[in-house]
């Protein structure tokens, strides 16, 4: 992901080029400028706990984004492990595997696409709340908010960590020229994410933390407590 003002399509890859060989994928919604997280119609921005929030209202949705080698799935999979013990009904879901496909399907925008079907089916079953786990995930709050299709209520949190952090969980998972080409795109995402991410949005730094202790953070700014 190059360090520019152009966002990237919702379903984020900022990871990994686009197979067609171009650096920029088209944005979501042919928009060519990520709208800021406040003051959209589709879903309001959470600037803390919300008093009496349960699964039976309004939906919520916990945004999390953050550069490659940050711990977004980890963390992801922490917060489900805390509230399954706490008995608070959610579902997770992985932007990047929402049009993980060759050719890439960006412009028939099949993440929104996806991420309609899915959110639509979960709450045909009862589920309010939504972990959606993506790069840059913090800079397309209108246009995943409108796919869901429910005036969410929203909390967006921006993970962050130094280039030597990163770098280092990058090593554990990729060898070789994957390597590099990982921790240069990385790089460049973190730059990008700070400049553009609104200031709305929840910086929460990973570095030497546990992902217990990071999550625990987040569930306090959701009020997911049950």
């Amino acid at each position: 992901m190059s360090d520019h003002s152009e966002a990237p399509p919702v379903s984020g890859h900022s990871e990994a080029p686009p197979v067609s060989g171009h650096s920029e994928a088209p944005p979501a919604g042919g928009h060519s400028e990520a709208p800021p997280v406040g003051g959209h119609s589709e879903g309001a921005l959470a600037d803390g706990p919300r008093a009496g929030a349960s699964g039976g209202g309004r939906s919520e949705v916990l945004f999390l984004g953050g550069r490659s080698g940050v711990g977004k799935s980890s963390v992801a999979v922490e917060l489900h492990t805390q509230l399954a013990a706490a008995g608070v009904r959610h579902c997770v879901i992985e932007g990047d595997n929402l049009d993980l496909a060759h050719p890439p399907p960006w412009e028939h925008h099949l993440a929104e696409r996806n991420l309609a079907a899915m959110w639509a089916n979960y709450r045909a079953l009862g589920y309010r709340r939504l972990i959606y786990t993506n790069t840059v995930s913090v800079r397309q709050v209108d246009a995943l908010t409108a796919a869901m299709g429910d005036a969410p209520h929203v909390t967006a949190v921006l993970l962050t960590s130094t280039d030597a952090t990163a770098r280092e969980r990058l090593a554990r998972r990729e060898i070789g020229t994957a390597l590099r080409q990982h921790v240069e795109r990385s790089d460049a995402a973190a730059r990008s994410l700070e400049a553009l991410a609104p200031a709305s949005v929840h910086r929460i730094p990973t570095d030497g933390r546990s992902v217990a202790d990071i999550a625990t953070e987040i569930l306090a700014l959701t009020g997911w407590h049950g």
